[in-house]
């Protein structure tokens, strides 16, 4: 079911009709935002665009979802629209011709000299009716007192200039509501708080290299961290050694400091250190990966920290990955993959990875080799390898399997042909060169017929028997 329903008669095709009387009677007193989404929903529902959901309709206006239903429920306040289901989302387009419609009523006159004593604060600018309109919605659906209020303004003023956007002063103004800051002497409290704050976020701003005033949301953010633990010092450090140039960058930083439990200055140095290790490394193993990454920390916590771990260190790390490079195994997941099986296999430290890297170049070489005997150009794959590793498990040395290849020249599937020759040496006990039956003995392989060339003569055989019956 679409979560916005309209009733019948206003049901069109083509157009969206919107009543006079929401023009004449509602349109002076809504929100500018909540005529767009009144005007947008009418426009889903009578041209059948019923396959919005709350998120798309959230997306097309560059709202939250959060956003949208408040606005929702600001249009029900007035009887434009009523809010049938929280879960799922839905609601209803009411008629404006209905009777009990009407514009939701504020009451100015309950705050005479309200408008004035805000003018005054805000002399850069004028103060619009629908600015003042929406700190009386603070007012009366906040449950602000007036000068709590009041003060709130007087604090942005103070911290942004006189000339302050009426939108900062709301954001501030609901994010001291969201703590139930709405008195005077909460309100008071939490400014006290920031104003605490204010010379300690000076200090840092200045190490950090901002120019502007510390605002609301920096002193929330420097309150969140003394809450975590960090002293004035260990920020000031961390700013300083991990080149924090914003709030939100430090903010970042003290929080992967906080979950790796790092608080003193010297402690944080330590961690500085080893992250950094950890972040070259990723840097010169992508690089030998042959790919470009432009932020390297989920890497570090997916797969550089997991491969220190097992041991691996970061020269070795680079050898692998140099390795996985030219057998095309191009992507950190692939060598992940590569790296575990080294792991499992017991092949961490630095000696016995190049033993093993060096066999494997070794095997390469020789695959070439068989490859050449047999005529095949083609790439090596693993399952050249895995074959490779199997023979060897039947005993053969490397100039039986060689011999096999030069049988199997001219076959159409050298390599199967070969695994066919070893496997019948295998079961009749052949194991030197010297061993090996003659060539006269043994059926040239472009005279021999493969088990499917005897099938396809057969299955010729009865057709054709058949195309001559019929």
């Amino acid at each position: 079911m679409p979560f916005i329903t309209v009733e019948d008669e206003l049901v069109k095709k083509s157009v969206t009709d919107v009543g006079n009387k929401f023009i004449t009677r509602y349109l002076p007193e809504l929100d500018a935002m909540a005529v767009k989404v009144y005007l947008f929903a009418l426009y889903i529902c009578q041209n059948g665009q019923n396959f919005y959901t709350p998120e798309d309709f959230a997306k097309k206006l560059n709202l939250t979802e959060d956003e949208l239903k408040k606005y929702f429920e600001y249009l029900d306040e007035f009887e434009l629209i009523a809010i049938t289901s929280y879960a799922p989302f839905e609601i209803k387009i009411l008629d404006t011709d209905n009777l009990s419609g009407k514009p939701k009523r504020l009451h100015p006159e309950k705050y005479e000299g309200l408008y004035e004593e805000i003018q005054a604060l805000l002399a850069g600018r004028m103060v619009s009716q629908n600015e003042f309109r929406d700190y009386l919605v603070l007012l009366e659906d906040y449950s602000f007192e007036r000068n709590a209020l009041v003060m709130i303004v007087s604090y942005c003023v103070n911290l942004k200039g006189d000339k302050i956007s009426p939108a900062y002063i709301k954001k501030v103004a609901e994010s001291f509501e969201r703590e139930g800051c709405t008195t005077l002497a909460k309100v008071e409290e939490k400014l006290s708080s920031y104003t605490n704050a204010t010379a300690a976020l000076i200090r840092l701003f200045a190490a950090m290299g901002i120019k502007r005033q510390p605002a609301v949301e920096d002193g929330e953010l420097y309150n969140k961290w003394g809450e975590m633990g960090f002293s004035d010092e260990a920020l000031l450090y961390a700013a300083k050694i991990f080149k924090a140039k914003t709030p939100e960058k430090l903010d970042r930083i003290v929080l992967e400091l906080y979950n790796n439990k790092k608080f003193d200055p010297v402690e944080i140095d330590d961690y500085r250190k080893s992250r950094d290790s950890l972040y070259n490394a990723t840097y010169k193993i992508a690089r030998c990966l042959g790919i470009y990454i432009d932020d390297p920390s989920p890497y570090v916590e997916n797969y550089t920290v997991k491969w220190y771990s097992f041991g691996f260190d970061a020269q070795s790390l680079e050898k692998i990955a140099t390795y996985c490079f030219l057998n095309g195994l191009k992507t950190f997941e692939k060598a992940d993959e590569f790296i575990i099986k080294l792991y499992e296999e017991g092949i961490v430290d630095a000696d016995s990875i190049e033993e093993y890297l060096n066999r494997l170049a070794e095997d390469d070489k020789f695959i070439r080799k068989i490859f050449d005997a047999c005529g095949l150009t083609r790439k090596i794959i693993p399952h050249d390898r895995h074959l490779l590793d199997v023979w060897r498990g039947w005993g053969f040395d490397g100039e039986m399997i060689f011999s096999a290849a030069t049988r199997a020249a001219s076959a159409g599937n050298p390599v199967a042909y070969m695994n066919n020759i070893l496997s019948s040496w295998k079961n009749s006990g052949i194991y030197a060169v010297e061993d090996i039956p003659s060539a006269k003995n043994v059926a040239p392989a472009s005279k021999k017929r493969s088990v499917l060339d005897k099938w396809r003569s057969t299955i010729e055989k009865y057709s054709s028997e058949g195309e001559e019956e019929n």
